[in-house]
């Protein structure tokens, strides 16, 4: 298995057999200008950074990744509504709030750029294998618990065998304690998720986001997974994590198409 490339300016470059036009980044978080405990290249602007220092940094990453336009940035709320980039009127206002909570989103137009936050959770990636449509989900325990993953294939309207995924960074399996209430949300909607819940000592389970999520995937009929073997947790040079750190930023794992003017 070949290793993930990375980018000096602060992101890493999903191994995976990227389709036609199609291009995909899951940043780490150096190469910023925010100050502790959000340092520095937070992309948030929802956990008490300074906004200018989170606009600062969002302007960075569209400048070293020449990014075709700005990420379309959701309201992120543990749920499973998907946005669709091709009408932002309906996902942002002018002033560029988010007008709904939205966890995932999928676009057919180049340009439109799919973006997740994160810091713990585990962000999805897929696209149409002849590059025709790109779409991202964030799927914490709640989203999984919710079908967040099915909502979002869902919403692409594409025969599951026509896609193909990318997990990217999140806490591993290791390091992310649940509670029994937790498992059982998960397996009430997987109910072969078993093997991704190992007990502990403490009475409590070691959970496997990215097992659980290919698990569904799965189900959903996509059959072609990659994933990153990154812990947030485990790496604090690298990613923020909410578990770890309570009060930190966010990294953001981005997908879109380009268009002909792009090469």
């Amino acid at each position: 298995m070949h290793p993930e490339t990375s980018s000096a300016c602060g992101w890493l470059t999903p191994h995976w057999p990227a389709p036609p036009g199609v291009r995909a980044l899951s940043t780490w978080r150096v190469g910023g200008v925010s100050r502790a405990p959000f340092a520095s290249l937070n992309l948030a602007d929802h956990v008490g950074d300074a906004p200018s220092a989170v606009a600062e940094n969002r302007r960075r990453l569209r400048a070293a990744a020449r990014l075709p336009a700005e990420p379309l940035w959701l309201r992120q709320v543990h749920g499973v509504a998907v946005a669709d980039l091709d009408r932002p009127e309906s996902v942002q206002s002018r002033g560029g709030e988010a007008l709904a909570g939205q966890d995932a989103a999928f676009a057919r137009e180049p340009g439109r750029i799919c973006a997740i936050l994160t810091a713990d959770c585990l962000p999805i990636l897929v696209a149409a294998r002849d590059g025709s449509a790109v779409g991202a989900a964030h799927a914490g325990w709640r989203g999984l618990a919710g079908g967040v993953i099915a909502a979002t294939l869902g919403a692409l309207a594409l025969p599951p065998g026509d896609l193909i995924a990318w997990l990217g960074p999140c806490i591993g399996p290791e390091r992310y304690e649940v509670g029994a209430e937790v498992r059982a949300a998960i397996l009430a909607f997987e109910p072969e998720g078993e093997p991704a819940f190992a007990p502990n000592d403490r009475g409590r389970f070691l959970a496997d986001l990215r097992l659980i999520a290919r698990m569904q995937l799965i189900r959903c009929g996509l059959t072609e997974i990659h994933a990153s073997a990154a812990c947030t947790h485990s790496d604090p040079a690298r990613y923020f994590s909410h578990r770890r750190d309570a009060s930190t930023g966010r990294q953001a794992s981005l997908i879109w198409r380009t268009g002909p003017e792009d090469g």
